[in-house]
């Protein structure tokens, strides 16, 4: 017999799931990656998932980076002028200049972090909006790297390569860094006074000032952390591909924001999933590479990937009238099993 325990237990439960927040997208990859071997026979096999799992590991780290900024209620549109930014740095400092290999990397994640912090001055400390900046930001960057580059792009570093193609204990190492940057940002995020400061900031600044919170501070520090993260994935990625385009940031920021968006981060500033973020990266780089094994056209996955984003965001405004129904009509069955 059905007991008010049991329907409070499953309205709860329909809560979690439809309520657009991070659980739902937990569960589309699971059935993503079961229905794969079906559509696309052979795509799960270790070579195609192994070599599909290191693209996921940089769009989780530029995700993560775009969370840390949506949640202060922007929206970072320089992601392609920092990854591209950081791959010119960490391919034509030891190549063009002679810079040691490590000197190079700390390079390509610091003046990408230090792009970020002029991001968030701009935007806290002279009221630019967020978009304004960041896209002239983005001008700037890839006017930077034409002319770092001359319009060449340079090749990584032998020693950069062969950590970024190499794997530990079976795993590659661009997916054992992405873990552990996702592991360290959610404990952070949701376990750390920095964490808690950050989402109080972003919920309220008026909120966060009165209680003695250097609002403008977390929120710089917010648009550093992002560029630093895309600083890291731009290393990543350079040394995965050895000598990649000059611009290949420009196919990385429709599916980091649909990766924020699918992973359940407040567009209204707030709440942060980083972990669902990149959960949300690996569906989005999974479905990329299902529909290349049907011999979708890139622009045709684009079109998708928009499509999906689309959805979450009607999803989000559709889904609350179903849960209030649902726990109205819960409401109306409690009293008639008790």
């Amino acid at each position: 017999m059905t007991t008010t325990r049991d329907l409070i237990r499953v309205d709860l439960g329909m809560k979690r799931v439809l309520s657009g927040g991070s659980a739902a997208i937990w569960l589309a990859t699971a059935a993503l990656f079961l229905a794969s071997p079906l559509v696309a026979p052979g795509s799960l096999d270790p070579a195609p998932v192994l070599g599909m799992l290191p693209f996921a590991a940089v769009l989780a780290i530029v995700a993560i980076g775009q969370t840390l900024v949506i949640q202060q209620r922007g929206l970072d549109l320089s992601v392609p002028g920092m990854l591209a930014f950081g791959g010119v740095l960490v391919s034509g400092l030891p190549q063009n200049f002679g810079w040691p290999v490590g000197a190079s990397v700390v390079a390509s994640i610091a003046l990408p972090a230090a792009a970020g912090l002029v991001n968030g001055i701009l935007v806290t400390r002279f009221k630019v909006m967020p978009l304004v900046v960041t896209i002239g930001m983005n001008a700037a960057l890839l006017g930077t790297v034409f002319a770092l580059s001359n319009g060449t792009p340079a090749g990584a570093a032998p020693e950069l390569t062969g950590f970024a193609t190499s794997k530990t204990l079976g795993v590659p190492n661009a997916l054992l860094v992405a873990i552990a940057i996702v592991a360290v940002a959610g404990f952070v995020s949701h376990r750390s006074v920095v964490g808690r400061r950050l989402t109080s900031v972003g919920i309220s600044e008026a909120a966060a000032s009165v209680i003695g919170l250097r609002v403008s501070l977390y929120q710089a520090a917010a648009y550093a952390f992002a560029g630093a993260l895309y600083g890291v994935a731009a290393v990543l990625y350079t040394g995965y591909v050895a000598t990649p385009p000059l611009f290949f940031g420009d196919n990385y920021l429709l599916p980091a924001v649909a990766a924020v968006v699918l992973g359940g981060t407040a567009l209204s500033g707030g709440r942060a999933a980083v972990v669902s973020s990149a959960v949300a990266a690996l569906f989005l780089t999974q479905l990329g590479q299902l529909l290349r094994a049907l011999g979708a056209p890139e622009p045709l996955q684009l079109v998708i990937q928009a499509a999906v984003l689309l959805a979450v965001v009607i999803l989000r405004e559709l889904v609350p009238a179903v849960v209030r129904a649902v726990k109205r009509r819960t409401s109306a069955l409690i009293p008639s099993t008790i």
